[in-house]
C-alpha cells in the first residue's frame, strides 16, 4: 500500500528527485483561482485590519526605562528606610552645630554654616509628620542641592550608597504619613525613594534664608 504524503516547501536534498508534477498541479490550481476572480472576503479583510490595528495600538515596551539605573543614598529615619537620588546630594556631615531660628515652622531645626555658606536644616520627621525623636550629634545632615537651591535634611544614620533600577519602584502612595507627592516610588523591600527635585522645589522651604510657611 502506498502512503500518501503532504508535499513539503523545504528544499530537498540534492539526491532526492523534485516532485515537479505536484508543483505544477499547485500552480495550476492557483492560476484557476485567480482567473475565476478569487478574492478575500471583505469581512476577512476587516478582521485582519482590525487585528493589526490592535497590535499597533499596544504601547511599546521601553526596555531602556525598565533597566535605567538610579544611584541612591539610603538612610534611616523614624525606624523606616528612605533614600534620595545621589545626583542631588552635595555632601554629608555630622550634626555637630546649628543655630535655632525663632518664629519658623516646627520642621526647621535651624541654620548652619557649611563651608562658609549658611543653609537651612530641615527635620524631615516633622516635615513629613513622622514620629519625632531626639536630636544628637549622632544624627547626620544630607545637603541637597539643585542649581541655586540647597538645604540640609536631618536623618538618623546613613545606610549605604547603591543602585536600583526604575522598574523596581512601585507607584507612590501615602506611607507612614509621607504624602505620595514627595515619593518617586517604593520598592518591594519597603524602601521609600524621595522625589528630591520635588522636595527642593517645595515653596514652604526657602533656601539660605529664613524659612516661611
Amino acid at each position: 500500500m502506498t502512503k500518501k504524503t503532504t508535499p513539503s516547501t523545504a528544499i530537498p536534498p540534492s539526491n532526492t528527485p523534485i516532485a515537479w508534477e505536484s508543483i505544477h498541479e499547485r500552480l495550476d490550481r492557483l492560476r484557476t483561482m485567480i482567473d475565476s476572480g478569487w478574492r478575500v472576503e471583505p469581512e476577512r479583510v476587516d478582521a485582519i485590519l482590525s487585528t493589526r490595528a490592535q497590535q499597533l495600538a499596544q504601547p511599546l515596551v521601553d526596555n531602556q526605562a525598565a533597566t535605567k539605573k538610579l544611584e541612591i543614598l539610603e538612610f534611616s529615619l523614624a525606624l523606616e528606610h528612605y533614600a534620595v537620588v545621589s545626583d542631588y546630594v552635595r555632601e554629608v556631615f555630622p550634626l555637630n552645630d546649628f543655630t535655632p531660628v525663632p518664629c519658623t515652622p516646627a520642621f526647621v531645626l535651624g541654620i548652619a554654616n557649611v563651608r562658609g555658606q549658611i543653609i537651612s536644616i530641615v527635620d524631615l520627621r516633622k516635615f513629613f509628620g513622622l514620629p519625632s525623636g531626639g536630636i544628637t550629634d549622632l544624627n547626620k545632615v544630607i545637603v541637597l542641592e539643585d542649581g541655586d537651591m540647597s538645604f540640609g535634611i536631618v536623618v538618623d544614620f546613613i545606610v549605604e550608597v547603591r543602585q536600583i533600577t526604575e522598574s523596581e519602584l512601585l507607584p507612590p502612595a501615602n506611607i507612614s504619613g509621607v504624602s505620595g507627592q514627595y515619593l518617586l516610588g517604593v520598592t518591594a523591600q519597603r524602601l521609600s525613594v524621595i522625589d528630591t527635585q520635588k522636595l527642593l522645589s517645595d515653596k514652604t522651604i526657602i533656601v539660605d534664608e529664613v524659612v516661611v510657611a
